[in-house]
């Protein structure tokens, strides 16, 4: 079964893990996740993962407490480590090798992120999950998908959503007359304000001509099926240019 992408840099949004319950961690979710993954990696895909924490904890709850913005940072990048060692447990239960790497030193439950021993595992067929963000407040778990894609040379970044299959001219499910695109460039996306990344994720992608799939995370086999170059979602290209 031949595969489009041989090393990929999966982005899975904490609202991803939560699934209908839209707060902590469903071990269900988490299980279905895991069986997704390893299906691309009995394919002999390099899966490395970057997980958002928002279903734990978000800035926005910080603001309101007028707590300062480093803090809340640092406590989101502390959700994502929880995320990362649940899935983790996921894939291992299913016999997926995995490894997690973070940004914050914490040698007790995880190895630091040291990029040639997260290449290194991925050429032996072990899943990396890169966990703390970029280990520096004022940075999304989007831009950390898109910093460790481009030192890793990851062929894509796979942005799994909850439930939304693409990236539409306006919010769906405000706007009837929304329309789906098929394929943009980062530029279209920063010019259009389509918000499917920050902009410093977006710039950082498109200065290092690392393409994107936006695709329904919630749809069986998803992950399997962009991997095998199938055309679901919303692809967008690195460059400033599609040609």
């Amino acid at each position: 079964m031949s595969v489009k992408y041989q090393r990929v840099v999966l982005k899975l949004s904490g609202e991803a893990l939560a699934g209908k319950k839209g707060f902590g961690i469903n071990p269900p979710v988490i299980a279905s996740i895991a069986q997704q993954i390893k299906r691309i990696h009995d394919l002999d895909v390099e899966v490395a993962i970057v997980c958002g924490g928002g279903n734990i904890w978000r800035g926005e709850t910080g603001a309101e407490m007028g707590m300062e913005r480093s803090q809340a940072d640092y406590i989101g990048m502390l959700a994502t480590v929880m995320n990362a060692l649940a899935l983790q447990d996921g894939l291992e239960s299913i016999n997926v090798p995995t490894r997690v790497q973070t940004s914050i030193e914490m040698r007790q439950i995880a190895e630091p992120y040291i990029r040639r021993k997260a290449i290194r595992h991925l050429e032996k067929k072990r899943v990396v999950i890169f966990a703390a963000g970029t280990g520096s407040p004022y940075f999304s778990t989007d831009t950390t998908a898109v910093l460790r894609a481009a030192e890793i040379d990851a062929d894509v970044i796979l942005m799994a959503k909850n439930g939304v299959d693409g990236v539409y001219s306006a919010d769906p499910q405000v706007d009837p007359t929304a329309t789906k695109y098929d394929e943009l460039t980062q530029l279209d996306v920063i010019n259009k304000n389509l918000g499917v990344m920050d902009s410093t994720a977006s710039s950082l992608s498109m200065d290092n001509d690392i393409p994107l799939v936006v695709f329904n995370l919630n749809e069986t086999d998803n992950i399997l099926r962009v991997v095998q170059g199938e055309q679901i979602g919303t692809t967008i290209k690195g460059g400033k240019n599609s040609d």
